[in-house]
C-alpha cells in the first residue's frame, strides 16, 4: 500500500498553499497521526468565495467539450492513482481495503458518468400559442449555471460523497469551495491535485480543511448559490436555516429498513442483509439497521444472519480478510456500545457480537428491541443491525415507516403486487426490490424525505440543481 506524504497542502482558487499544518489526520485503526494538512480560517475562506465568484462568468463561457476533458482528465488520474486514493482512504478512514477499493471505483464512475453528461444537457422548444393572445409567440429554455456553489462533504465516504458534489459541479460550469471532514480531508485534497493540473479558470475550485465554527461562511454567504451538505441530520437543518436565498441540498441520516417476504430466497437475503448492514464498518446512512422478517422464516433467516455475522473478520483494515475496521473514532464506538447496552436492559435479546475493542466493534444482531430505544430509532451508524417478526405485509411497511427517517428501504418479495404496494407506501426517496437499502448506484437519484434531507443527487440529477431555467420568447408579427 502507497506510504502517505508527511503533509498535504490545501487548494486555494486552483492553486496549492500550506499557510500551516494544524491538522493532524490520524490512522483509524492505530490511532497515530499518519500525515498533516493545513486549516483554512475565515480570511482563507472568504479569499476562497470572492475568487469563485471571478470564475463564475468564465466557468459559464466554458464550452461542454471542455468541461468534459477537464472531467476525462480527472478519470484518467484517478485511474491512474487508484491504489494510492485506496491506501489513503484505509488510513484516513480506517476503512477496509477492499471496500477502499470499491469506492475508489465508485469515484471514477461519478466523473465518468459526469463527463458524459456534461455534453448531453438539453433544453425544450415550447409551444406558447394555448390562446388567441398567444398566437405568434414561441418559447425555448435552456439550463445555465446556478453560479458559486459551496460543498461540505462527510468522513464516512471521504471519495465519493465528494465526488457527488464536485463532479456535477463540473459538468455545468459552477465554481465551488469545498470544506471536507476534518477527519478524512485527504480524499478531497488528493481530488483537488488532480484537478490542478488541469485548464480550469482560476478560482474555479477550493479545497479547503477547516474547523465547523470556522466554515461559517460556507453556509451564510450570499455570494454563494448553492449549498450542498451531507452529514447529520442536526448540522444539515441548522445549516438550512442560516442559508439565506441561497438553494439547500442535503443529504442527511437514516436507519434503513429491509423487509423480508416469506417467498424470498432466505440464503441470499441473508447473504446480502450481512453486506448491507457490516459494509463499510456499518458506517453508512443506507446500512442495514433493521430487519424486518416475516414470521413463517424469521427463525430460520435469524439463523443464517448469524452464523454469517459472526464468521466477519473484524480488525486492520489493511489487511485483505478484514470486513469491519474501525468506526472513525473510540468515542463512536464507545456511544454505540452504550446503546446496545440500555437497549438489553430494555428487553432486547442479544444474538452475537457486542463487544468493543478501542474504536473496534463486532458485528452485532439484537432482537425484541423496544422501539422507542436509541437503537431502534436513530441513526446507529456502526455495524449493528435488530431484527422484528411480521405476519401481514401491510404492516411490515407500517414498521418501515415508523421512523423519522425515509431515505430508502429494501424488499425481499417475488410478488410483483407486493412490490407495487411497497414503492407506493414507503415513504423513502428509493425503495430497492430483492436487494438491500444500502445498494446505489451512483447515476440514480439518491435522496430522501423527512429527516434524511432535501433534494437528490446522481450526477444528472445534482446537475439540475445546479443549473437554473433561462426562459426564451420569441415573437413573429
Amino acid at each position: 500500500m502507497h506510504a502517505l506524504a508527511s503533509s498535504y497542502p490545501l487548494y486555494l482558487a486552483n492553486e496549492a498553499h500550506a499557510p500551516n499544518l494544524d491538522l493532524a489526520v490520524t490512522d483509524k485503526y492505530t490511532g497515530e497521526v499518519a500525515t498533516r494538512v493545513p486549516l483554512a480560517d475565515m480570511a482563507l475562506i472568504d479569499r476562497a468565495i470572492a475568487a469563485a465568484v471571478k470564475a463564475a462568468e468564465p466557468m459559464a463561457r466554458m464550452a461542454a467539450y471542455e468541461r468534459q476533458a477537464v472531467l476525462a482528465h480527472c478519470v484518467r488520474r484517478f485511474t491512474e492513482r487508484a491504489e494510492e486514493l485506496a491506501g489513503a482512504l484505509c488510513v484516513e478512514a480506517g476503512k477496509p481495503i477492499r471496500d477502499s477499493r470499491g469506492e475508489v471505483g465508485r469515484l471514477i464512475d461519478t466523473f465518468r458518468i459526469a463527463a458524459e453528461e456534461s455534453v448531453r444537457m438539453t433544453g425544450e422548444v415550447q409551444p406558447l400559442d394555448i390562446s388567441p393572445r398567444a398566437r405568434g409567440y414561441q418559447g425555448m429554455w435552456r439550463r445555465g449555471p446556478i453560479g458559486p456553489c459551496s460543498f461540505i462533504s462527510p468522513f464516512n465516504f471521504p471519495l465519493n460523497l465528494a465526488a457527488h458534489k464536485i463532479a456535477p459541479a463540473l459538468a455545468v460550469g459552477c465554481p465551488f469551495v469545498m470544506k471536507p471532514a476534518s477527519r478524512t480531508p485527504l480524499g478531497a485534497l488528493i481530488i483537488g491535485e488532480v484537478l490542478a493540473e488541469t485548464d480550469l479558470p482560476k478560482g474555479a475550485f477550493s479545497i479547503l480543511p477547516a474547523h465547523r465554527e470556522g466554515a461559517d461562511l460556507f453556509a451564510v454567504d450570499e455570494r454563494l448559490k448553492l449549498l450542498s451538505f451531507t452529514g447529520s441530520p442536526e448540522v444539515g437543518w441548522a445549516l438550512k436555516a442560516r442559508a439565506g436565498k441561497k438553494k439547500v441540498v442535503l443529504e442527511l441520516g437514516g436507519n434503513a429498513a429491509v423487509v423480508v417476504d416469506r417467498d424470498a430466497d432466505l440464503e441470499d437475503a441473508a447473504e446480502r442483509i450481512i453486506f448491507g448492514a457490516f459494509y463499510q464498518s456499518g458506517q453508512s446512512c443506507i446500512g442495514v439497521q433493521r430487519i424486518i422478517a416475516h414470521a413463517e422464516v424469521y427463525d430460520r433467516l435469524r439463523a443464517l444472519l448469524v452464523a454469517k455475522a459472526e464468521a466477519l473478520v473484524v480488525g486492520d483494515p489493511r489487511d485483505e480478510q478484514t470486513f469491519i475496521g474501525p468506526l472513525i473514532d473510540e468515542s463512536e464506538a464507545r456511544r454505540l456500545e452504550s446503546w446496545i447496552q440500555d437497549a438489553i436492559v430494555g428487553g432486547a435479546r442479544l444474538l452475537c457480537g457486542g463487544r468493543r475493542r478501542g474504536a473496534l466493534l463486532e458485528a452485532t444482531l439484537l432482537e425484541n428491541v423496544d422501539r422507542r430505544s436509541a437503537l431502534y430509532a436513530e441513526e446507529a451508524f456502526g455495524p449493528v443491525a435488530v431484527l422484528s417478526k411480521f405476519t401481514d405485509f401491510g404492516e411490515a411497511l407500517d414498521e418501515v415507516n415508523d421512523s423519522r427517517f425515509g431515505l430508502q428501504a429494501g424488499v425481499f418479495t417475488r410478488d410483483l403486487y407486493k412490490m407495487l404496494e411497497a414503492w407506493d407506501r414507503l415513504d423513502v426517496g428509493g425503495v430497492v426490490i430483492g436487494d438491500v437499502p444500502s445498494y446505489r448506484v451512483d447515476n440514480m437519484p439518491y435522496g430522501g424525505g423527512k429527516d434524511s434531507g432535501l433534494g437528490r443527487e446522481g450526477v444528472r440529477f445534482a446537475m439540475e440543481d445546479m443549473t437554473e431555467i433561462r426562459n426564451l420568447v420569441i415573437r413573429r408579427r
